[in-house]
Protein backbone atom coordinates (compact mmCIF):
# COMPACT_ATOMS: atom_id res chain seq x y z
CA UNK A 1 0.00 0.00 0.00
CA UNK A 2 1.21 3.47 -0.98
CA UNK A 3 1.78 5.97 1.77
CA UNK A 4 0.78 9.37 0.84
CA UNK A 5 3.03 12.47 0.93
CA UNK A 6 0.91 14.34 3.44
CA UNK A 7 0.97 11.55 5.76
CA UNK A 8 4.48 10.83 5.62
CA UNK A 9 5.31 14.39 6.13
CA UNK A 10 3.00 14.31 8.87
CA UNK A 11 3.88 10.66 10.37
CA UNK A 12 8.10 12.85 10.09
CA UNK A 13 6.75 15.79 11.89
CA UNK A 14 5.27 13.60 14.55
CA UNK A 15 8.31 11.79 15.14
CA UNK A 16 10.42 15.10 15.18
CA UNK A 17 7.86 16.59 17.72
CA UNK A 18 8.09 13.41 20.05
CA UNK A 19 12.03 13.41 19.97
CA UNK A 20 12.06 16.95 20.91
CA UNK A 21 9.43 16.54 23.17
CA UNK A 22 11.59 13.86 25.32
CA UNK A 23 14.70 16.17 25.56
CA UNK A 24 13.30 19.72 27.04
CA UNK A 25 10.42 18.30 29.70
CA UNK A 26 12.69 16.38 31.82
CA UNK A 27 15.63 18.91 31.80
CA UNK A 28 13.16 22.07 32.01
CA UNK A 29 11.53 20.44 35.04
CA UNK A 30 15.41 19.93 37.00
CA UNK A 31 16.29 23.82 36.07
CA UNK A 32 12.62 24.87 37.63
CA UNK A 33 13.03 22.88 41.08
CA UNK A 34 16.48 23.85 41.51
CA UNK A 35 15.55 27.70 40.86
CA UNK A 36 12.48 26.79 43.06
CA UNK A 37 13.83 24.87 46.24
CA UNK A 38 16.88 27.70 46.03
CA UNK A 39 14.32 30.34 46.62
CA UNK A 40 11.91 28.42 48.92
CA UNK A 41 15.04 27.21 51.39
CA UNK A 42 16.57 30.61 51.39
CA UNK A 43 13.91 32.31 52.49
CA UNK A 44 12.47 29.87 55.13
CA UNK A 45 16.24 30.32 56.33
CA UNK A 46 16.28 34.23 56.40
CA UNK A 47 13.08 34.71 58.09
CA UNK A 48 14.02 31.79 60.39
CA UNK A 49 17.30 33.23 61.48
CA UNK A 50 15.49 36.72 61.70
CA UNK A 51 12.43 35.51 64.02
CA UNK A 52 14.89 34.39 66.77
CA UNK A 53 15.49 35.99 69.96
CA UNK A 54 19.52 36.02 69.39
CA UNK A 55 19.14 38.70 66.30
CA UNK A 56 17.67 41.08 68.31
CA UNK A 57 19.97 44.08 69.40
CA UNK A 58 22.27 43.32 66.61
CA UNK A 59 23.25 46.75 65.16
CA UNK A 60 22.43 46.74 62.06
CA UNK A 61 25.75 47.51 59.15
CA UNK A 62 25.70 47.86 55.36
CA UNK A 63 27.46 44.56 54.65
CA UNK A 64 28.11 43.92 50.81
CA UNK A 65 31.19 42.44 50.51
CA UNK A 66 33.65 40.38 52.38
CA UNK A 67 36.19 42.98 52.94
CA UNK A 68 33.41 44.93 54.63
CA UNK A 69 34.18 42.72 57.83
CA UNK A 70 37.39 43.77 58.47
CA UNK A 71 38.79 47.91 57.62
CA UNK A 72 43.00 47.69 58.30
CA UNK A 73 44.41 49.59 54.94
CA UNK A 74 47.52 47.07 55.58
CA UNK A 75 45.40 44.00 55.57
CA UNK A 76 43.67 45.69 52.00
CA UNK A 77 47.22 45.88 50.34
CA UNK A 78 47.61 42.13 51.13
CA UNK A 79 44.50 41.07 49.67
CA UNK A 80 45.48 42.89 46.87
CA UNK A 81 48.85 41.41 46.46
CA UNK A 82 47.16 38.14 46.83
CA UNK A 83 44.36 38.56 44.04
CA UNK A 84 46.83 39.29 41.84
CA UNK A 85 49.40 36.78 42.27
CA UNK A 86 48.68 33.61 44.56
CA UNK A 87 48.90 30.46 42.23
CA UNK A 88 45.97 28.60 43.49
CA UNK A 89 44.35 31.74 42.11
CA UNK A 90 45.71 31.93 38.87
CA UNK A 91 44.98 28.93 37.60
CA UNK A 92 41.33 29.32 38.41
CA UNK A 93 41.90 32.76 35.81
CA UNK A 94 43.52 30.11 33.31
CA UNK A 95 40.50 27.62 33.83
CA UNK A 96 38.22 30.39 33.06
CA UNK A 97 40.29 31.20 29.40
CA UNK A 98 40.26 27.18 28.46
CA UNK A 99 36.36 27.57 29.52
CA UNK A 100 36.15 30.79 26.53
CA UNK A 101 38.09 28.84 24.12
CA UNK A 102 36.43 25.64 24.17
CA UNK A 103 33.53 28.33 23.68
CA UNK A 104 35.00 29.58 20.72
CA UNK A 105 35.59 25.71 19.22
CA UNK A 106 32.27 24.74 19.84
CA UNK A 107 30.34 28.24 18.33
CA UNK A 108 32.56 27.55 15.19
CA UNK A 109 30.30 25.29 14.39
CA UNK A 110 27.64 27.36 13.79
CA UNK A 111 29.26 29.29 10.96
CA UNK A 112 30.67 27.64 7.46
CA UNK A 113 33.73 26.29 6.57
CA UNK A 114 36.24 27.07 3.93
CA UNK A 115 39.24 24.47 2.73
CA UNK A 116 41.54 25.27 -0.09
CA UNK A 117 43.96 22.58 -1.57
CA UNK A 118 46.86 22.79 -4.01
CA UNK A 119 48.07 19.11 -5.43
CA UNK A 120 50.61 18.72 -8.23
CA UNK A 121 51.29 15.42 -10.24
CA UNK A 122 54.34 13.89 -11.98
CA UNK A 123 53.27 11.03 -14.17
CA UNK A 124 56.34 9.46 -16.06
CA UNK A 125 55.72 9.68 -19.78
CA UNK A 126 52.75 11.90 -19.04
CA UNK A 127 52.46 15.62 -18.24
CA UNK A 128 52.40 17.22 -15.03
CA UNK A 129 49.02 18.21 -13.42
CA UNK A 130 48.05 20.75 -11.36
CA UNK A 131 44.98 21.11 -9.53
CA UNK A 132 43.41 23.99 -6.76
CA UNK A 133 40.40 23.15 -5.24
CA UNK A 134 38.18 25.56 -2.95
CA UNK A 135 35.60 24.21 -0.80
CA UNK A 136 32.65 25.58 1.40
CA UNK A 137 30.49 23.95 3.77
CA UNK A 138 28.19 24.68 5.76
CA UNK A 139 25.52 22.31 8.05
CA UNK A 140 21.84 24.26 8.69
CA UNK A 141 21.50 23.87 12.78
CA UNK A 142 17.49 22.85 11.18
CA UNK A 143 16.68 21.97 14.87
CA UNK A 144 19.10 24.36 16.79
CA UNK A 145 21.54 21.52 17.49
CA UNK A 146 24.87 23.45 17.56
CA UNK A 147 22.99 26.21 19.26
CA UNK A 148 22.44 24.12 21.95
CA UNK A 149 26.27 23.39 22.38
CA UNK A 150 26.92 26.67 21.81
CA UNK A 151 24.77 27.72 24.45
CA UNK A 152 26.24 24.81 27.04
CA UNK A 153 29.54 26.08 26.44
CA UNK A 154 28.34 29.63 27.59
CA UNK A 155 26.85 27.93 30.37
CA UNK A 156 30.14 26.18 31.62
CA UNK A 157 31.76 29.96 31.43
CA UNK A 158 29.52 31.28 34.02
CA UNK A 159 30.20 28.12 35.73
CA UNK A 160 33.91 28.89 35.66
CA UNK A 161 33.19 32.55 36.33
CA UNK A 162 31.19 31.40 39.32
CA UNK A 163 34.30 28.47 40.50
CA UNK A 164 36.55 32.01 40.53
CA UNK A 165 34.83 34.12 41.96
CA UNK A 166 34.67 31.21 44.72
CA UNK A 167 38.18 30.73 44.45
CA UNK A 168 38.99 34.68 44.95
CA UNK A 169 36.85 34.74 47.74
CA UNK A 170 38.38 31.53 50.12
CA UNK A 171 41.90 33.60 48.97
CA UNK A 172 40.96 36.92 50.87
CA UNK A 173 39.43 34.82 53.91
CA UNK A 174 42.14 33.20 54.32
CA UNK A 175 44.53 36.44 54.12
CA UNK A 176 42.10 37.92 57.22
CA UNK A 177 42.28 34.50 58.99
CA UNK A 178 46.51 34.82 58.72
CA UNK A 179 46.52 38.36 59.73
CA UNK A 180 43.84 37.31 62.85
CA UNK A 181 45.84 33.96 63.38
CA UNK A 182 49.10 36.77 64.14
CA UNK A 183 47.80 39.08 66.30
CA UNK A 184 46.20 35.48 68.54
CA UNK A 185 50.15 34.26 67.94
CA UNK A 186 51.41 37.56 69.46
CA UNK A 187 49.24 37.70 72.50
CA UNK A 188 50.07 34.33 73.34
CA UNK A 189 53.76 34.92 72.91
CA UNK A 190 52.96 38.60 75.59
CA UNK A 191 50.90 36.43 77.90
CA UNK A 192 53.54 33.53 78.19
CA UNK A 193 55.93 36.12 78.88
CA UNK A 194 54.34 37.58 81.50
CA UNK A 195 53.77 34.11 83.11
CA UNK A 196 57.73 33.59 82.63
CA UNK A 197 58.68 36.75 84.30
CA UNK A 198 56.07 35.86 87.25
CA UNK A 199 57.57 32.47 87.82
CA UNK A 200 61.12 33.94 87.78
CA UNK A 201 60.12 36.18 90.51
CA UNK A 202 59.05 32.99 92.41
CA UNK A 203 62.26 30.96 91.47
CA UNK A 204 64.09 34.29 93.09
CA UNK A 205 61.71 34.57 96.00
CA UNK A 206 62.33 30.93 96.58
CA UNK A 207 65.29 30.58 96.12
CA UNK A 208 65.73 34.03 98.77
CA UNK A 209 63.84 32.16 101.27
CA UNK A 210 65.40 28.91 100.82
CA UNK A 211 68.60 30.22 101.38
CA UNK A 212 67.57 31.50 104.62
CA UNK A 213 65.86 28.47 105.96
CA UNK A 214 62.24 29.61 105.25
CA UNK A 215 61.71 27.26 101.95
CA UNK A 216 62.29 23.79 100.94
CA UNK A 217 63.66 22.17 98.05
CA UNK A 218 60.73 20.50 96.45
CA UNK A 219 59.63 24.26 96.34
CA UNK A 220 62.47 25.65 94.55
CA UNK A 221 62.45 22.23 92.23
CA UNK A 222 58.69 23.03 91.53
CA UNK A 223 59.32 26.82 90.74
CA UNK A 224 62.48 25.93 88.51
CA UNK A 225 59.55 22.68 86.74
CA UNK A 226 57.10 25.98 86.10
CA UNK A 227 59.98 28.39 84.40
CA UNK A 228 61.30 25.23 82.45
CA UNK A 229 57.96 24.55 81.00
CA UNK A 230 56.84 28.12 80.40
CA UNK A 231 60.39 28.61 78.32
CA UNK A 232 59.56 25.88 76.40
CA UNK A 233 55.80 26.90 75.90
CA UNK A 234 57.29 30.51 75.08
CA UNK A 235 59.63 29.23 72.38
CA UNK A 236 56.97 27.27 70.80
CA UNK A 237 54.40 30.20 70.19
CA UNK A 238 57.13 32.31 68.99
CA UNK A 239 57.78 29.35 66.31
CA UNK A 240 54.25 29.59 65.49
CA UNK A 241 53.88 33.43 65.38
CA UNK A 242 56.90 32.98 62.79
CA UNK A 243 55.04 30.56 61.05
CA UNK A 244 51.78 33.00 60.26
CA UNK A 245 53.79 35.12 59.66
CA UNK A 246 55.18 32.99 56.58
CA UNK A 247 51.63 31.68 55.76
CA UNK A 248 50.51 35.56 55.21
CA UNK A 249 53.30 35.66 52.82
CA UNK A 250 53.10 32.49 51.25
CA UNK A 251 49.36 33.62 50.27
CA UNK A 252 50.34 36.69 48.95
CA UNK A 253 52.14 34.46 45.94
CA UNK A 254 55.16 36.55 46.37
CA UNK A 255 58.42 34.98 48.31
CA UNK A 256 61.00 37.50 49.06
CA UNK A 257 63.13 35.59 51.77
CA UNK A 258 62.96 38.49 54.17
CA UNK A 259 60.41 38.97 57.21
CA UNK A 260 56.84 40.32 57.41
CA UNK A 261 57.15 44.05 55.65
CA UNK A 262 54.66 45.10 58.01
CA UNK A 263 53.68 45.23 61.93
CA UNK A 264 50.50 44.23 62.38
CA UNK A 265 48.78 45.13 65.78
CA UNK A 266 48.75 42.59 68.61
CA UNK A 267 45.31 43.42 69.90
CA UNK A 268 42.50 42.47 67.46
CA UNK A 269 41.45 44.43 65.15
CA UNK A 270 37.10 45.12 64.89
CA UNK A 271 35.64 42.16 62.89
CA UNK A 272 31.81 43.49 61.92
CA UNK A 273 29.08 40.64 62.79
CA UNK A 274 27.36 39.63 59.59
CA UNK A 275 24.09 38.67 60.90
CA UNK A 276 23.06 42.34 61.12
CA UNK A 277 23.14 41.88 57.09
CA UNK A 278 20.80 38.40 57.23
CA UNK A 279 18.23 40.78 55.43
CA UNK A 280 19.80 41.68 52.62
CA UNK A 281 21.55 38.36 51.56
CA UNK A 282 20.38 35.63 49.82
CA UNK A 283 22.04 31.85 49.02
CA UNK A 284 21.84 32.83 45.47
CA UNK A 285 25.25 34.76 45.80
CA UNK A 286 26.98 32.13 47.25
CA UNK A 287 29.25 31.05 43.93
CA UNK A 288 29.14 27.72 44.53
CA UNK A 289 25.33 27.57 44.51
CA UNK A 290 25.86 29.65 40.86
CA UNK A 291 27.82 26.63 39.73
CA UNK A 292 25.62 23.94 40.50
CA UNK A 293 22.96 25.91 38.92
CA UNK A 294 25.13 26.64 35.90
CA UNK A 295 26.23 22.63 35.61
CA UNK A 296 22.34 21.85 35.56
CA UNK A 297 21.76 24.29 32.86
CA UNK A 298 24.71 22.99 30.61
CA UNK A 299 23.97 19.42 31.13
CA UNK A 300 20.39 20.04 30.20
CA UNK A 301 21.78 21.98 26.94
CA UNK A 302 23.95 18.73 26.38
CA UNK A 303 21.03 16.63 26.60
CA UNK A 304 18.85 18.42 23.65
CA UNK A 305 21.67 18.31 21.58
CA UNK A 306 22.04 14.92 22.36
CA UNK A 307 18.40 14.35 21.36
CA UNK A 308 18.73 16.22 18.02
CA UNK A 309 21.27 14.16 17.12
CA UNK A 310 18.83 11.59 15.98
CA UNK A 311 16.98 13.78 13.72
CA UNK A 312 18.08 14.70 10.01
CA UNK A 313 20.20 17.05 8.96
CA UNK A 314 21.00 18.86 6.17
CA UNK A 315 24.23 20.66 4.85
CA UNK A 316 25.36 22.29 1.66
CA UNK A 317 28.80 22.33 -0.31
CA UNK A 318 30.17 24.53 -2.87
CA UNK A 319 33.42 24.04 -3.95
CA UNK A 320 35.29 25.84 -7.09
CA UNK A 321 38.25 23.60 -8.67
CA UNK A 322 40.86 24.15 -11.38
CA UNK A 323 42.99 21.78 -13.24
CA UNK A 324 46.06 22.57 -15.54
CA UNK A 325 49.31 21.59 -16.74
CA UNK A 326 51.10 24.32 -15.13
CA UNK A 327 50.60 25.76 -11.29
CA UNK A 328 49.66 29.64 -12.80
CA UNK A 329 47.34 28.35 -14.78
CA UNK A 330 45.91 26.27 -12.21
CA UNK A 331 44.93 28.88 -9.93
CA UNK A 332 41.55 29.22 -10.27
CA UNK A 333 41.64 30.74 -14.14
CA UNK A 334 38.93 28.52 -15.66
CA UNK A 335 37.36 27.09 -12.56
CA UNK A 336 34.39 24.67 -12.66
CA UNK A 337 31.71 24.95 -9.84
CA UNK A 338 29.50 22.68 -8.48
CA UNK A 339 26.71 22.69 -5.35
CA UNK A 340 25.63 19.94 -3.00
CA UNK A 341 22.65 19.84 -0.61
CA UNK A 342 23.00 16.88 1.21
CA UNK A 343 20.00 15.60 3.69
CA UNK A 344 21.35 12.40 5.65
CA UNK A 345 19.52 11.02 9.16
CA UNK A 346 20.94 8.31 11.28
CA UNK A 347 18.88 4.99 10.50
CA UNK A 348 21.06 2.60 12.62
CA UNK A 349 23.85 2.86 14.98
CA UNK A 350 23.28 0.15 17.19
CA UNK A 351 21.86 2.33 19.80
CA UNK A 352 24.95 4.71 20.26
CA UNK A 353 22.86 7.75 19.64
CA UNK A 354 20.07 6.81 22.49
CA UNK A 355 22.52 5.57 24.82
CA UNK A 356 24.30 8.88 24.50
CA UNK A 357 21.33 11.25 24.91
CA UNK A 358 20.51 8.91 27.71
CA UNK A 359 23.66 9.36 29.46
CA UNK A 360 23.03 13.49 29.42
CA UNK A 361 20.20 12.86 30.48
CA UNK A 362 21.30 11.60 33.80
CA UNK A 363 24.42 13.28 34.21
CA UNK A 364 21.76 16.41 34.47
CA UNK A 365 19.89 14.70 36.94
CA UNK A 366 22.97 13.57 38.95
CA UNK A 367 23.82 17.66 38.18
CA UNK A 368 20.61 18.24 40.16
CA UNK A 369 20.89 16.43 42.95
CA UNK A 370 24.76 17.91 43.24
CA UNK A 371 22.85 21.17 43.55
CA UNK A 372 20.63 19.92 46.12
CA UNK A 373 23.52 18.48 48.25
CA UNK A 374 25.34 22.19 47.82
CA UNK A 375 21.89 23.75 48.55
CA UNK A 376 21.76 21.89 51.85
CA UNK A 377 25.43 22.07 52.79
CA UNK A 378 24.74 25.94 52.42
CA UNK A 379 21.96 26.14 54.74
CA UNK A 380 24.29 23.70 57.10
CA UNK A 381 27.27 26.09 57.04
CA UNK A 382 24.77 29.25 58.32
CA UNK A 383 22.87 27.71 60.74
CA UNK A 384 25.93 26.56 62.26
CA UNK A 385 28.47 29.26 61.84
CA UNK A 386 25.05 31.51 63.63
CA UNK A 387 24.92 29.38 66.09
CA UNK A 388 28.65 30.00 66.73
CA UNK A 389 28.11 33.45 66.86
CA UNK A 390 26.13 32.98 69.60
CA UNK A 391 28.07 30.14 71.30
CA UNK A 392 31.28 32.17 71.35
CA UNK A 393 29.87 35.34 72.55
CA UNK A 394 28.34 33.64 75.65
CA UNK A 395 32.09 31.73 75.97
CA UNK A 396 34.23 34.95 75.83
CA UNK A 397 31.78 36.63 78.20
CA UNK A 398 32.05 33.76 80.80
CA UNK A 399 35.96 33.70 80.26
CA UNK A 400 35.95 37.65 81.11
CA UNK A 401 34.69 36.94 84.40
CA UNK A 402 36.74 34.22 85.05
CA UNK A 403 39.57 36.20 84.33
CA UNK A 404 38.55 38.93 86.81
CA UNK A 405 38.02 36.37 89.40
CA UNK A 406 41.49 34.65 88.78
CA UNK A 407 43.08 38.34 88.67
CA UNK A 408 41.84 39.31 92.04
CA UNK A 409 42.69 35.69 93.51
CA UNK A 410 45.90 36.01 91.95
CA UNK A 411 46.70 39.01 94.35
CA UNK A 412 45.65 37.69 96.90
CA UNK A 413 47.60 34.20 97.24
CA UNK A 414 50.81 36.09 96.35
CA UNK A 415 50.79 38.26 99.09
CA UNK A 416 49.64 35.48 101.03
CA UNK A 417 52.61 33.30 100.25
CA UNK A 418 54.47 36.29 100.86
CA UNK A 419 53.25 36.50 104.97
CA UNK A 420 53.56 32.33 104.72
CA UNK A 421 50.09 31.44 104.66
CA UNK A 422 49.70 29.41 101.71
CA UNK A 423 52.45 27.13 100.71
CA UNK A 424 53.70 27.24 96.64
CA UNK A 425 51.68 24.63 95.29
CA UNK A 426 48.68 26.94 95.95
CA UNK A 427 50.13 30.14 94.70
CA UNK A 428 51.86 27.98 90.82
CA UNK A 429 48.34 26.93 90.90
CA UNK A 430 46.75 29.98 90.74
CA UNK A 431 49.36 31.57 89.18
CA UNK A 432 48.88 29.14 86.10
CA UNK A 433 45.17 29.33 86.29
CA UNK A 434 45.14 33.31 85.92
CA UNK A 435 47.66 33.00 82.89
CA UNK A 436 45.32 29.90 81.29
CA UNK A 437 42.17 31.85 81.26
CA UNK A 438 43.69 34.91 79.58
CA UNK A 439 44.84 32.34 76.90
CA UNK A 440 41.93 30.74 77.02
CA UNK A 441 39.96 34.59 76.70
CA UNK A 442 41.97 35.54 73.86
CA UNK A 443 41.75 32.26 71.81
CA UNK A 444 37.96 32.63 71.96
CA UNK A 445 37.93 35.91 70.93
CA UNK A 446 39.89 34.92 67.92
CA UNK A 447 38.03 31.71 67.21
CA UNK A 448 34.74 34.30 67.17
CA UNK A 449 36.38 36.68 64.71
CA UNK A 450 37.03 33.68 62.59
CA UNK A 451 33.56 32.22 62.43
CA UNK A 452 32.82 35.54 61.65
CA UNK A 453 34.98 35.59 58.46
CA UNK A 454 32.96 32.18 57.64
CA UNK A 455 29.56 33.36 58.48
CA UNK A 456 30.57 35.92 55.73
CA UNK A 457 31.27 33.14 53.56
CA UNK A 458 28.48 30.97 54.10
CA UNK A 459 25.73 34.05 53.74
CA UNK A 460 27.70 34.77 50.11
CA UNK A 461 29.53 37.92 51.02
CA UNK A 462 32.37 37.96 48.08
CA UNK A 463 35.07 40.12 46.52
CA UNK A 464 34.19 42.64 44.39
CA UNK A 465 35.35 42.37 40.91
CA UNK A 466 37.22 45.01 40.71
CA UNK A 467 39.45 44.23 44.21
Amino acid sequence: MMVKPARRHAMLALIVVSLLGCSTVDNSNYIDQASQAQAKTSQQLIEQLLATKNTQGVPSQSLARLTDLINVPELQTFISAALQNNPSLQQSVVALNMAYAQHGITSASRLPSVDASFSGTSTEDSEDSYTTDITVSWELDLWQKIADSSNAALKDIASTQASLQSAQDLVVANVMRSWLSISLKQQLVAIETQRLAVLDNNQALILARYRVGLGSLEDLDNATTSVASTQATLVDYQEQLAQSKRDLTLLTGQWTGNDLAVNIAAAFPTVLNPISSLGQQNLSHRPDIKTAFYNIEAESLRTDAAYKAMLPSISLSASLSDMAQSPSDALLTGPLWSVLGQLSAPLFQGGKLTSQAELARLTTEQRYWVYQETLLNAVNEVENTVGQEYSLAKQQQHLTDAQLSAQRSFVSYEQKYRQGLVDIFDLLTVQQQTFDVEAQLVTTIYNRLINRIDLGLALGLGVSHEA
